[in-house]
C-alpha cells in the first residue's frame, strides 16, 4: 500500500509538471487559463444554480484539457516529422479547430449563463 501511494503521488508530480510545461510554453493556454479563472470568480459571486456551476466547470475544463491535447500532438507531430509536412500541418490545424470550437461554444455557454445575472 505505502509503493502503490508513493507511486500515485510521484504520478501526480509529474502529471503537475506536464500542466506547468504547458503553461509555461503556450500563451493561448494561459490566456483560457486566465480566462477560466475569471469564469470560476464569477461563478464565486454570482448566485448560479448547481447545475450552472458544473456546466461551467465542465466548459473551462473541456477547453484546457484540449488545449494540452493539442499541444502534446504538436510536440509529437514535430518529433516524428520535424520539418513540416502537409500532413503534420493539417494534424496541427485539426487539433487547433478542435479547441477553436471547443472555446467558441464556452463562451457561448457562459454567456447564456451569465446574460441573466449580469443584465437584469
Amino acid at each position: 500500500m505505502k509503493k502503490q501511494l508513493h507511486t500515485f503521488f510521484r504520478s501526480l508530480k509529474n502529471a503537475g509538471k506536464g500542466i506547468l510545461s504547458v503553461a509555461r510554453a503556450e500563451i493561448n493556454f494561459k490566456i483560457q487559463l486566465t480566462i477560466g479563472l475569471a469564469v470560476l470568480i464569477l461563478m464565486i459571486i454570482l448566485p448560479l444554480a448547481p447545475w450552472e456551476r458544473i456546466l461551467l466547470i465542465l466548459m473551462i475544463s473541456a477547453v484546457l484539457v484540449l488545449e494540452i491535447l493539442n499541444t502534446a500532438f504538436e510536440r509529437i507531430s514535430d518529433a516524428l516529422k520535424p520539418r513540416l509536412s502537409p500532413v503534420v500541418k493539417e494534424v496541427k490545424d485539426i487539433m487547433a479547430g478542435a479547441v477553436l470550437l471547443t472555446s467558441i461554444t464556452a463562451v457561448l455557454v457562459a454567456t447564456l449563463v451569465f446574460w441573466s445575472y449580469l443584465f437584469n
